[in-house]
């Protein structure tokens, strides 16, 4: 059940070939292009690095010393880059350093404050508590006299 078509376009050179596959779910079938690759037309393909690492350039030449020149300031440029990151980046690190000490030492002292409020609120709590029971006391028991 399956149908192959062949094309040939006129206006191109290449040879697309149309496939027809049969499907038993009874969708409509829908053709696929592929291009056929054996007929050549492509773009030619640039020479590859490896073929210009292997032309022979004299090392005499204004050429040879102009790209040696550009490529020793690329790699100066690149180390001075390099070390200012390392350098910037050991700067901020101290300075986090320093601000987490800051801050560790907040914490301790914030803490220290905390425990003094708290015992302070529970003393004050607990004097308040004692200041009310004697009198909700007496009066429910002046209360329980009345009656």
């Amino acid at each position: 059940m399956s149908k192959t078509l062949q094309q040939k376009s006129t206006t191109d050179q290449n040879v697309s070939v149309i496939h027809i596959q049969p499907h038993t779910s009874g969708l409509q079938q829908v053709p696929q292009l592929i291009p056929d690759c054996s007929i050549g037309g492509g773009k030619a393909s640039p020479p590859s690095k490896q073929a210009r690492k292997n032309a022979v350039m004299d090392r005499n030449s204004e050429e040879y010393r102009q790209r040696r020149e550009r490529n020793n300031l690329a790699v100066k440029k690149s180390r001075l880059k390099s070390k200012q990151k390392a350098q910037d980046t050991l700067v901020r690190v101290n300075q986090l350093k320093e601000e987490n000490e800051r801050l560790e030492a907040k914490i301790k002292l914030l803490t220290k404050e905390l425990g003094v409020l708290k015992d302070l609120f529970l003393e004050h709590a607990h004097s308040l508590a004692d200041s009310v029971q004697p009198h909700s006391t007496e009066s429910s028991t002046a209360k329980q006299e009345n009656t």
